[in-house]
């Protein structure tokens, strides 16, 4: 499948639909496809990127439209990270907070010993968050500035 005829694809089921999440998937899908086509690859990267929109098998009438297009999503936003190093806006904010959250709570509870526990948890989850996001920042600007965002 072409990216042409994929973007033709995903915007038909937009306009077919009315579920919110459905068409929030949907256009996720159209714009990674729109910044696809605007980018410049070579003849053996274009085959590869068909035969992986192929591989996704989005022809196919699923019972679970929302459920199996955000699978489908996620497995070709990885492709594309593995293969052209290409990341989607926002993809290392999503990963580091998260991570910071995490390493915040099991610092909370480190720093919670010598203090008030519940003070301890609030404060590592705060400085875990704050600590992810900024880091996440400066990866998502050093991508786009290598120009490996979409």
């Amino acid at each position: 499948m072409t990216l042409k005829n994929a973007l033709n694809f995903f915007e038909s089921l937009k306009i077919e639909t009315t579920k919110k999440a459905e068409i929030k998937i949907y256009t996720q899908f159209i714009e990674i496809l729109t910044k696809l086509e605007n980018r410049e690859f070579s003849k053996d990267e274009i085959q590869s990127l068909e035969i992986e929109l192929d591989n996704l098998q989005l022809k196919s009438n699923p019972e679970n439209r929302k459920k199996y297009f955000k699978k489908t999503l996620s497995e070709f936003e990885k492709y594309l990270k593995d293969i052209f190093s290409l990341t989607s806006k926002g993809y290392y904010i999503e990963r580091c907070v998260g991570y910071g959250v995490l390493f915040g709570v099991v610092a909370g509870i480190l720093i919670g010993e010598r203090f008030e526990r519940s003070l301890g948890v609030s404060f590592g989850i705060c400085m875990g968050l704050f600590i992810g996001a900024f880091v996440g920042r400066r990866m998502d600007a050093q991508a786009k500035e290598a120009g490996n965002m979409l």
